[in-house]
């Protein structure tokens, strides 16, 4: 169900004045970012609120994949990227409060990085055992 309180929620439902809707269904809203990487930076948005990945229905989760194959398609047609960067951020990484996935059109040295740690760690060398946490927790 929207939140109306939430820009994620108003967004997604058409409730936002100024977004550029590229595509929607009843499930999702495919817009443009308004602070784009690159032309064509796109965010999918569920229309039923949902902070995180895990919090998303299903048929939400699988109507946000549908719609990044469908725009990645359309985005590699009109603008011949180099490559597609896919990514959504959770928790306190996600700087809107709802859940979006990003489709960002991506060029050889456009400037996007994904950065080494800030503190460094040995989790290479323990690949392993944080196997079988991952393993354990599943169970």
């Amino acid at each position: 169900m929207a939140n109306m309180a939430c820009l994620g929620c108003r967004i997604a439902n058409g409730a936002e004045p100024g977004v550029q809707v590229v595509y929607e269904d009843e499930l999702v809203a495919c817009v443009l970012d308004i602070a784009p990487f690159n032309e064509g930076h796109l965010l999918i948005l569920p229309k039923a609120h949902a902070l995180d990945v895990e919090e998303l229905e299903p048929a939400a989760a699988r109507a946000v994949m549908d719609a990044s194959r469908k725009l990645s398609v359309v985005l590699k047609r009109v603008f011949r990227p180099d490559g597609i960067t896919i990514c959504q951020n959770g928790g306190t990484f996600n700087d809107l409060g709802h859940y979006h996935m990003h489709l960002i059109p991506r060029y050889e040295g456009d400037g996007f990085s994904w950065s080494e740690p800030a503190r460094p760690h040995d989790a290479g060398r323990r690949l392993a055992e944080t196997r079988e946490k991952i393993v354990r927790a599943m169970d």
